[in-house]
């Protein structure tokens, strides 16, 4: 397997947790990239286990439901060797009253390698990550980042571009709930790709434009000659009241279908982070479209990157064995 070249900061990721994309280096966010290279190759293989992180415990600890990312990150560690632990928020103590940190205490206690959480309060997750002694991995915090869906956008963007920096990225739909767009923004910005995001003004975060993009009120004039195009689920659960008139009126002006996509460049290819709303967010022939979607190869990346995260957060503790 290949392995990143040595850099500013040798063979070893710089930092114990991985809470966000924001504050992370070009150079970090390209070695983790790198990493995940090798491991696409090794999730080909007819026999893919490694013993990388034989002896290690790995703990998924999500407070919202997931298939996808949970299901991503647990065949990740146990690809590479890892004990694996699911707990589920709804026969956890969290139920019968525990606080967060209480559990973060229950569960240093058990000395885990690393705790991979999803939670719905933005900034959870780092609260939790300061009171364990283990490595932390942000499965998604509320509203605010989600950063191995980002790298896992990253490195399909790459591996079919071959590279990110001056692209023209669009991220459209609900903006203001997603946090796979602020984790994207953030590294597509870094790696010097230029990006614009596209919602109607009810899903449209104020000051957008501090994070350095641009924003599009209308799905056609925010096409125009992109070279990604990037659809965001409708995230109902975050929200309280009505965002959208109808779901037929919101596939009308901002659905993404061969029509409207015909506005960005010949060659563009599309995304979605999954879980999809066909109908809703993209059409369905489009989604399915091999040549011009990304969707399969996404979730594919999503489990390449996940074993290069473990692999990069637990070297240190490899090294001090």
């Amino acid at each position: 397997m290949t392995t990143p070249d040595s850099d500013a900061f040798g063979s070893r990721f710089p930092h114990r947790d991985l809470l966000g994309i924001a504050g992370l280096s070009p150079q970090e966010i390209v070695f983790l990239l790198d990493l995940a290279e090798g491991y696409v190759e090794v999730s080909r293989r007819a026999e893919k286990k490694q013993e990388l992180l034989r002896g290690r415990t790995i703990i998924n600890l999500f407070f919202e439901s997931s298939t996808r990312t949970r299901t991503s990150f647990e065949l990740a560690a146990k690809r590479l060797g890892a004990d694996v632990i699911n707990m589920s928020v709804a026969w956890s103590s969290i139920k019968k009253g525990e606080t967060l940190i209480d559990t973060a205490m229950t569960l240093n206690a058990m000395h885990p390698d690393v705790l991979i959480v999803r939670h719905p309060d933005s900034g959870g997750v780092k609260l939790l990550s300061e009171k364990v002694n283990c490595a932390v991995i942000n499965a998604g915090d509320g509203s605010h980042e989600h950063p191995t869906q980002a790298l896992l956008d990253a490195l399909t963007i790459r591996r079919r571009r071959g590279s990110i920096a001056g692209l023209e990225v669009a991220v459209c739909g609900d903006i203001s709930h997603s946090r796979v767009a602020r984790s994207n923004i953030h590294l597509l910005n870094t790696l010097g790709a230029r990006v614009r995001v596209i919602a109607p003004p009810t899903l449209m975060p104020s000051a957008i434009d501090r994070l350095g993009v641009t924003p599009y009120f209308d799905l056609c004039a925010g096409l125009k000659d992109c070279d990604i195009v990037m659809m965001l689920r409708l995230q109902n659960e975050r929200m309280q009241g009505s965002y959208v008139p109808s779901i037929r009126e919101y596939f009308h002006f901002f659905g993404l279908d061969r029509e409207k996509l015909k506005n960005a460049k010949p060659d563009a290819l599309v995304m979605h982070p999954g879980p999809m709303n066909r109908g809703v967010e993209i059409d369905s022939e489009l989604a399915d479209d091999i040549d011009r979607s990304l969707i399969r190869e996404q979730v594919e990346m999503g489990v390449a990157v996940r074993m290069a995260c473990l692999d990069a957060l637990t070297r240190g503790l490899q090294s001090n064995a």
